[in-house]
């Protein structure tokens, strides 16, 4: 990917042409040569001027924090251009010192087929790195031990929910290697075709999180008359059975830890039963102890949440380094939001391992267009109302900085939502933007660690994998300490993007060997378990 020139910021003096007496300092960032637009560091006023390499902008309205000045005159329907790339183009003429946003420009992006630009960047020089992790004998590695309580269908979601609640901080202190019990129920598992696409994925990200290495054990609820049977999972979707410490198999002949509340007797029968059953569960995974372990076996699932005009510029990149380092170590990077790729994806075809992941990224592009319009929608209908607030105009600027969380090396798979990955290197998995079903996909597919950037202020966790949110802008860290990890603010101030990569990276290290990120004080992760399905209710 052309690198994002994070490192050009410029610090200007500004001559207030009100009624102030005295200089305003402030600051913009101009990141291209050819950009016609900066980002306001701070709010500006109406009559503001400025030296933006060698060329006087003077403010002819208000442009708040984290959002675009033109720098240059633009006529209607030529581009506006930040990163170095098209964002959209002029809907009237815009003049130097114009306020650039959603009232003057327009989303304008074609998805090219040509495949002749695909030149992935050679492998990056081999670093090791260690963590404490949890060994498990399909040689995956957890970064977490927790224990799954899983309704396999929504009307056994409450019996899941009730049974947790049993085990309570006290009665876990028997267990401890285990970092707690969580739920993870959803709203569907009927009403849909046997084995159809929405069926599949529902069985895929069911699958995924209870043989995810950040599992030590799992439970399964379901009511008995559902189509998502535990039967159906252990034949379609490989779900394997678990076995108590003395070899004898907990389940019936299903093949997992699994009740139904048809056959146990009801729910007050199911929960008593459940409680039993859980305890022998915990026994099993309380064996697991963490080791040292090398960093090969991480896979960092990367996430951009509630963004602004600063998260391309600060958070996306320092996770792009992150995402460097990793690679370099031999582990597993996986980028999504397929919506939030478009605008940016002809970045990632230059980079993908061949021409036949490059095409599975433009078909899956293709496949959203086609979905989206279906339900006479379209793509720019992200970003969201918080995102244009905090400056971002059109879904293509919003991709060109969302994509800079995936580093610089090359693209190596395309995978399909909650598939299991098992490729090292950088990869793509299909996902909405929305971020709870985005990261559901991710760690069903693997992901035993997610770094999640954010502008405006997300709140997320995720069991079992720990979430590590970071700031983009020094503003929000202050604001919001008790749920952000990292604050990547520091590059608006003159911070180096490579230092503070790699300290996000050590970071990233501990809190794979245990060290608690804020969304695990604050106990989130209960109620993030949201799985996207496409296909009919019926």
């Amino acid at each position: 990917m052309e690198p994002i020139r994070t490192s050009v910021l410029l610090a200007v003096t500004f001559n207030h042409h009100s009624c102030l007496s005295h200089n305003a300092m402030t600051r913009l960032i101009h990141l291209d040569p050819i950009d016609n637009v900066a980002i306001a560091t701070e709010g500006i006023g109406l009559g503001i001027t400025a030296v933006v390499r060698d060329r006087e902008v003077t403010s002819r309205t208000a442009i708040p924090r984290g959002h675009k000045i033109a720098v240059c005159r633009v006529e209607k329907g030529q581009p506006l251009v930040k990163y170095g790339q098209p964002i959209g183009v002029a809907t009237v003429d815009i003049e130097i010192g114009d306020h650039v946003h959603t009232h003057n420009v327009r989303d304008q992006h074609d998805v090219s087929s040509d495949l002749s630009s695909v030149s992935p960047p050679p492998f990056p020089e081999s670093q090791r790195r260690t963590f404490q992790g949890f060994n498990r004998p399909d040689g995956r590695v957890g970064t977490r031990n927790y224990v799954a309580v899983m309704s396999t269908v929504n009307c056994s979601a409450t019996v899941c929910h009730q049974v947790v609640a049993r085990f309570d901080a006290q009665r876990m202190q028997r267990w401890p290697n285990v970092d707690g019990v969580f739920a993870a129920t959803h709203t569907t598992g009927c009403a849909m075709q046997y084995h159809g696409i929405k069926h599949q994925m529902l069985g895929r990200t069911m699958a995924g999180y209870a043989n995810h290495p950040n599992v030590g054990g799992c439970l399964m609820i379901g009511l008995g008359c559902e189509q998502n049977t535990a039967g159906y999972l252990a034949e379609h979707h490989n779900v394997v059975a678990l076995y108590a410490p003395s070899g004898e198999k907990l389940t019936r002949d299903d093949g997992i830890a699994m009740l139904t509340m048809q056959t146990e007797g009801g729910t007050r029968a199911t929960i008593d039963k459940a409680e039993k059953l859980l305890e022998q569960v915990l026994d099993q995974a309380d064996r697991f102890q963490r080791s040292e372990t090398d960093a090969r076996h991480l896979m960092l699932a990367v996430e951009c949440g509630g963004s602004d005009g600063y998260s391309g510029l600060t958070a996306n990149p320092a996770v792009g380094v992150v995402s460097d380092h990793l690679v370099a170590c031999g582990g597993t990077v996986v980028l999504s939001e397929t919506t939030e790729l478009y605008g940016a994806e002809h970045l990632l075809v230059r980079r993908s391992r061949n021409q036949a992941v490059a095409q599975k990224l433009l078909d899956r592009i293709e496949w959203w267009k086609e979905y989206v319009a279906h339900y006479g929608g379209e793509i720019n209908n992200n970003p969201s109302v918080g995102n244009k607030a905090g400056g971002l105009t059109t879904i293509t600027e919003k991709s060109l900085g969302a994509v800079s969380k995936s580093g610089s090396t090359a693209l190596e798979a395309v995978y399909d939502y909650a598939e299991r990955v098992n490729t090292s290197g950088l990869v793509v998995m299909d996902s909405p933007g929305f971020d709870p079903a985005s990261v559901t996909g991710k760690v069903a597919g693997g992901a035993n660690l997610v770094m999640f950037t954010t502008g405006r202020g997300s709140c997320f966790g995720c069991k079992p994998s720990p979430v590590i949110k970071i700031a983009s802008n020094s503003m929000l860290f202050d604001a919001m300490r008790e749920d952000m990890d990292l604050n990547a603010g520091s590059l608006l101030e003159g911070g180096d993007l490579q230092s503070l990569g790699a300290e996000f990276f050590d970071y990233a290290l501990r809190v794979a060997s245990g060290e608690q990120t804020a969304s695990e004080r604050q106990g989130f992760g209960d109620h993030e378990f949201v799985p996207w399905t496409v296909g009919p209710t019926v």
